[in-house]
């Protein structure tokens, strides 16, 4: 999913490249955790990535922001922030344990429709008939891909929908960070404001880790940090509009994953539904930028 939109600097090739390099980054990233939550618990994992990451993240920080970078005016809002992504990461990964790849991928992309109803609700944000409609149409897609009332039908499809809308108030939570931190430190406290806390859980559900599954563990989180630090530069590069829709190349990541390591096809509804959720997020990011084009 996306991250926070910074000042753009005029490349939209590098943007889009970026983009989508970082996305399948994260598709990767996916990928392992679905694999080792078979073994290991989603919040052992968080937490490993998390801690595994968190030394790279402090020199990119130092890298991209310099020593100012590393301090924060508003800890406490990162602490907020960091419990909103340990729950979305967890939802997230204990879907793996029940659905495919593919299929959680897709429903996870309704967070754009969740950050506009939410904005619309609770921040008294404009939001214009067309986009109402698209939120709506998106949301039809989500009862297309997990058909409630279906023999097909599986609880677990609820998971990454949560997933979604604790992403959004993630998202949305970044207004209560100090303006003037930067996009780095940003990062930088999100990985270490989750190891922090998860630290104070995972011992309740600890299991020793084999030392053949240690390579993996440092795969998903070089995966994770690097996905994240290219989908935050290729907003650098370019415009919101031009890469924000990139992020949906995940769903053909997700899908090639889940075919290649467990065999898993994504019946017609599931396509369809990603369908239509995808033509809805489209559009909202499209209309969006239109608004903000015709503000400014």
């Amino acid at each position: 999913m996306q991250g926070v939109v910074t000042r753009t600097e005029g490349n939209p090739t590098a943007g889009i490249v970026l983009m989508c390099v970082g996305v399948a980054s994260l598709s990767a990233n996916d990928a392992l955790a679905k694999f080792l939550v078979s073994d290991y618990s989603p919040l052992q994992i968080l937490f490993l990535r998390n801690v595994i990451a968190l030394p790279f993240a402090i020199l990119l920080t130092l890298k991209m922001g310099g020593a100012g970078a590393l301090r924060s005016r508003r800890p406490a809002a990162h602490l907020v922030r960091g419990v909103l992504w340990i729950g979305a990461t967890l939802l997230f990964f204990t879907s793996f344990i029940y659905l495919d790849l593919a299929e959680a991928t897709a429903l996870i992309f309704v967070a754009p429709l969740f950050i506009t109803a939410i904005s619309a609700a609770f921040l008294k944000e404009r939001v214009g008939p067309r986009r109402w409609l698209a939120v709506c149409v998106g949301f039809v897609g989500v009862l297309i891909v997990i058909r409630p009332g279906a023999s097909a039908f599986q609880p677990a499809s609820m998971l990454p929908v949560l997933t979604a809308f604790l992403y959004a108030l993630l998202m949305l939570s970044a207004r209560w960070v100090d303006a003037r931190e930067s996009v780095w430190t940003m990062l930088l406290y999100l990985t270490g404001a989750s190891a922090f806390l998860s630290a104070f859980i995972v011992p309740f559900v600890w299991v020793p880790v084999q030392p053949g599954d240690l390579w993996y563990f440092a795969a998903i989180a070089l995966f994770g940090t690097a996905g994240m630090t290219m989908m935050t530069q290729a907003f650098r590069l370019a415009p919101a509009a031009i890469v924000a829709p990139m992020d949906y190349t995940a769903i053909v990541w997700a899908t090639a994953f889940g075919w290649l390591i467990w065999a898993e096809v994504p019946d017609r509804a599931a396509f369809y539904g990603a369908g239509v959720i995808v033509a809805s997020g489209l559009y909202v990011i499209w209309r969006e930028r239109r608004v903000d084009l015709s503000q400014g």
